[in-house]
């Protein structure tokens, strides 16, 4: 999913956040308080940050513009009504933008914003992106539905989606987030047909030059992630440079665990600081299969036996700068 890319300096990466709730302690796992968010907006703009809308992020992904040296996208998603009370006046104060993901399907129920109400926010530099219509497990099959009438099915919830924002916006959205950030193969198929020029996830790590413009990834700032330390950590972050050789999907058959095989540039990074984690699990099994062309395979301990996991691979590079890249699995119903 991601090809090999040369030396990442500071102006090749930029560092995209995801967010949920704001000043909602009904629900920690997802919620930022806002005394922690402004934080995060301080933290930006103590360092000089160019917070950017994600679209400006892709589109200079697609022709090879560089990313300012401090490069941040600030990115929401389901459109909660707290984003509107709590984050808005906040980032209205700061002058930054935002990148809202909007289930559509939730529009003017209790807890979402109306659809006059997200109408308002284009003055506020807020861009909507699709966030599916009914924000379901887009991975899942039903009871004896082929793989074909999965595919009908899910291109028709999606451009339900996309069609409401576009007939309520007057803008198409260029940009899908995909519920719980579960995506595969055939579903990122899906996604580019319908015309979106990008789609984000959730598994962490630093959007970089070369990465599938329909795989990007995303750190947390909500919940146990949310604290202004950990916004300050993820900042020091940079994209690792790295090619996925195999598997080719996301989706966790057989084995279990998953064997995954990768490329490094050996000579960018250094091997010797190489570390996989798995959540709720030791670090995961890296074994040198290749030593001058650099290729790894890393392999959980134990089975994944969550519906979604990942693979986290950390590594220095030359400089001593730290890199991230995550791998996600999914074990969809089938």
């Amino acid at each position: 999913m991601l090809l090999l890319s040369t030396v990442v300096s500071a102006a090749d990466h930029a560092t995209v956040f995801i967010y949920h709730r704001f000043g909602d302690s009904r629900y920690p796992s997802t919620n930022t308080s806002l005394t922690d968010f402004r934080a995060h907006l301080d933290t930006l703009r103590a360092g000089g940050y160019a917070v950017l809308p994600l679209s400006e992020i892709v589109d200079r992904l697609r022709n090879g513009s560089p990313f300012p040296e401090r490069c941040v996208a600030i990115t929401v998603d389901d459109a909660f009504r707290s984003f509107l009370r709590g984050a808005v006046p906040l980032l209205r104060e700061y002058g930054y933008p935002a990148t809202l993901f909007v289930n559509t399907g939730e529009m003017d129920g209790p807890d979402y914003m109306t659809w006059e109400e997200l109408r308002g926010l284009t003055k506020d530099r807020i861009e909507v992106g699709s966030h599916s219509a009914t924000h379901g497990y887009l991975l899942d099959r039903k009871t004896g539905e082929t793989r074909a009438a999965w595919r009908a099915r899910v291109k028709v919830e999606i451009r339900r989606s996309q069609e409401e924002l576009t007939t309520r916006l007057g803008r198409a959205p260029r940009l899908f987030a995909y519920p719980y950030g579960e995506f595969s193969r055939e579903l990122i198929e899906v996604v580019s047909e319908l015309g979106f020029v990008a789609a984000v996830g959730q598994q962490s790590g630093v959007v970089g030059r070369g990465q599938d413009l329909f795989a990007l990834p995303r750190f947390p700032a909500g919940g146990s992630y949310g604290s202004p330390g950990e916004f300050r950590d993820r900042l020091r972050f940079r994209a690792l440079p790295l090619k996925v050789l195999a598997p080719a999907d996301t989706l966790v058959d057989s084995p279990n665990p998953p064997v995954w095989r990768v490329r490094l540039d050996t000579a960018v990074i250094d091997p010797r600081t190489l570390r996989c984690y798995v959540p709720g699990q030791p670090p995961a099994r890296v074994t040198v299969v290749e030593p001058v062309a650099g290729i790894y395979e890393i392999r959980a301990v134990s089975p994944l036996t969550d519906r979604r996991s990942k693979y986290t691979l950390t590594a220095t590079d030359r400089q001593g700068n730290w890199g991230w890249y995550s791998q996600l699995w999914v074990r969809p119903k089938r």
